[in-house]
């Protein structure tokens, strides 16, 4: 799943498998002898260092290096974690040639490792942590975003029954359900406690809902560092981290890549105050413009609604990481960092919003 990486060591590489997060290797490579075609041991088992949902492991073999994607330990919400959807979805879309790395296979027997997972290739490319791609050469840029942006386009562009994904999320109603689901997320997460200004954007965001839209596959967390790039082409090779991938707004989720323009970069891959003209990469109006050509759209109405709802619901997700590390149950080393953004986030969903008003 994951590659050679560009960018923030502290997200960068493997480590030894951290404590409370220990796999039962001999069972696992039991597991890969009798499931995973080519499979031979010895194995070596490490953790990749990003990553805040779900624990993800590299395996190595003399003639292989595959990953792993597990629920983490402990108490888990009702729904989250699904690695179960993930790997049906990558191998969905691996049938139609779209860049995502082949699943060897599925187990849902917990009795294993402790938890479901799934395996799949590791796919040797680069990965950027830092949107101003700042390794790539100045007049290469432009291609790298138009890379981004296609790649996100050409997933829009499938028809989810035709994928066998028909029945992969809710038809309708996308902005109603995900509200609300994250609403309940932040209002059930007493460890993490309140914040009038989620309070707030609960109650204005069910009401400002745009009408209409179309319904496909979502990835729900594109973004620069979650792609693998070509190793020394601007191309997109594979698609990481499924975990909110649903049937939903494609203009959701475009909106929510586009984000990058106005976040912050110390809190992920962002764009805001960096000199786009000096680093000669395309402006976010012609970046929703290259979208819209791609996709077939003259325009993106209610585009700050979009840029609100996806910092809310960024805000709700790093609200649950930030109950995680009160329980001690976080899965990267980094969350405590990053719940120290989420008042930020939450400002920044109050500025997003006032523009919609």
């Amino acid at each position: 799943m994951t590659a050679t990486p560009t960018g923030t060591a502290a997200n960068t590489g493997t480590t030894p498998v951290r404590a409370g997060f220990a796999l039962d290797e001999p069972a696992l490579e039991r597991w890969m002898a009798a499931h995973v075609d080519g499979f031979a041991g010895p194995m070596s088992v490490r953790q990749f260092k990003g990553g805040q949902s779900n624990p993800t492991y590299q395996l190595v073999t003399p003639r292989k290096t595959y990953v792993l994607r597990r629920k983490p330990p402990g108490p888990l919400a009702k729904g989250a974690h699904a690695v179960d959807r993930e790997a049906r979805v990558l191998t969905a879309l691996a049938a139609l040639d779209f860049p995502v790395a082949r699943v060897h296979g599925f187990c849902a027997d917990e009795t294993v490792i402790g938890s479901s997972f799934y395996v799949m290739d590791m796919v040797e490319g680069r990965i950027f942590w830092d949107a101003t791609f700042p390794d790539v050469p100045t007049g290469e840029r432009p291609r790298y975003f138009a890379a981004m942006n296609a790649t996100l386009a050409r997933l829009h562009l499938i028809d989810p029954d035709q994928a066998g994904l028909g029945d992969y999320g809710r038809h309708g109603n996308y902005f109603e359900r995900q509200i609300s689901r994250w609403s309940r997320s932040y209002l059930a997460d007493s460890d993490a406690g309140r914040d009038p200004g989620m309070d707030r954007l609960i109650e204005w965001l069910p009401a400002a809902i745009p009408e209409g839209g179309d319904t496909r596959i979502v990835h729900g967390d594109f973004r620069c560092d979650n792609l693998i790039f070509h190793p020394t082409e601007p191309r997109v090779i594979a698609v990481l981290d499924w975990e909110l991938s649903t049937l939903g707004s494609p203009l959701g989720d475009f909106t929510y890549h586009a984000m990058m323009y106005r976040m912050p970069p110390d809190i992920v891959a962002g764009l805001r105050d960096a000199d786009l003209a000096r680093l000669n990469i395309p402006s976010e109006a012609d970046y929703v413009a290259q979208y819209c050509s791609a996709t077939g759209r003259d325009c993106i109405p209610n585009y700050d609604f979009y840029v609100a709802f996806n910092f809310f619901r960024m805000a709700a997700i790093f609200h649950g990481i930030k109950g995680r590390v009160i329980r001690g149950s976080a899965v990267s080393a980094q969350s405590a960092a990053r719940v120290r953004h989420y008042p930020t986030l939450v400002k920044l969903v109050e500025d997003a919003a006032r523009d919609c008003m």
